[in-house]
């Protein structure tokens, strides 16, 4: 099969590459998806780059990419919910990814039908963002109708969806953006929109119960200044905390230096008195099920900036670089 792989760790896209690669093997309890569309992430580039080798280990060639839209081409024998000729859409597992290629082989668990309001292309750009965004405003946040919430970068990928969703739990929502995409923002539904080339956001917002933090380093330290007293700021760019190093499996002194990294947050937010998390999205089918069906009926609406076909995976992954993009960036490949 045709699949986008990293060769090695580099800064450049000469280590990314088309190759011809075996379909992957199943487990159990997998079903083998034919691919449709897939979306690309930060995650891929930063996978290529090695931000990720202290957390995560990879053998190389990795085949890349963790969203997926695509047909059940065959089920393991352990497969319960899911038959061949179904359509699907799924975020990965973190340690089993691999979607920028004609096949990939993915837990059952993982896996949602696939709307039929939805076309491949709409469904490969929910995954990893509408999951991200729902972990961190209902799970973590449990943002309720009324409260104030500030959703960072609310152009990009996970922003559109996130706006999109604090609304849908209630919240009055202020997101940042660029003067371009002020009009995009407000017509997903943004109350209070701050342009950051012309208004620095802590000198005009205040009183929030959550900020989702999705750009880090000093604007972090600025989200704190918004919140409420007991308000939350969770966060996608920060360090792992060590509980998620210990479930994880990894060594005891990654746990303590997980720790350590957090220490200064974490006491700023003590000093505040707010609460500070980082999180790694974790996959799941079910709420992908329910996150599907709000789209099915309008409630959430995929954005998609640009779309590539696989031979292009390289440019595209440049173009997202760039932070530029306005919504997904996706890869087409068996329409």
């Amino acid at each position: 099969m045709k699949a986008i792989v990293c060769t090695r760790y580099g800064q450049t896209n000469e280590v990314v590459e088309l190759r011809d690669m075996p379909v992957p093997e199943m487990r159990v309890n997998d079903v083998l998806i034919k691919v449709h569309s897939a979306s690309l992430n930060p995650i891929d580039f930063k996978i290529q780059q090695g931000a990720m080798k202290a957390i995560m280990k990879f053998k190389f060639p990795l085949i890349l990419g963790f969203d997926v839209s695509g047909e059940v081409v065959q089920v393991g024998a352990g497969v319960q919910n899911f038959k061949v000729g179904d359509w699907v859409f799924s975020r990965v597992a973190s340690d089993r990814f691999g979607t920028l290629a004609e096949y990939v082989s993915v837990d059952e668990n993982l896996l949602a039908l696939k709307p039929n309001a939805l076309s491949h292309d709409h469904a490969a750009a929910l995954p990893l963002v509408s999951l991200t965004a729902w972990q961190a405003l209902h799970t973590i946040a449990q943002v309720k109708p009324g409260q104030k919430v500030l959703i960072h970068a609310g152009a990009g990928g996970i922003g559109t969806i996130a706006i999109q969703i604090a609304k849908h739990l209630g919240a009055h929502v202020a997101t940042t953006t660029s003067t371009p995409n002020v009009s995009l923002v407000k017509s997903l539904g943004a109350d209070t929109v701050v342009d950051y080339k012309t208004t620095s956001f802590e000198k005009v917002l205040q009183g929030y119960d959550m900020v989702f933090e999705t750009l880090g380093g000093d604007n972090l330290a600025k989200s704190f200044s918004v919140l409420k007293p007991g308000g939350i700021v969770v966060s996608i760019v920060g360090i792992p905390t060590a509980d998620w190093g210990k479930k994880q499996g990894l060594p005891v002194y990654i746990q303590w230096l997980l720790s350590l990294l957090n220490i200064k947050p974490n006491q700023m937010a003590k000093r505040l008195g707010v609460r500070y998390m980082p999180f790694l999205m974790e996959p799941d089918g079910q709420q992908l099920a329910h996150i599907g069906g709000l789209a099915a009926q309008g409630i959430l609406k995929p954005i998609i900036d640009r779309s590539y076909p696989l031979a292009q995976t390289k440019e595209a992954l440049l173009y997202l670089q760039q932070g530029r993009a306005t919504g997904k960036v996706i890869i087409e490949i068996g329409l």
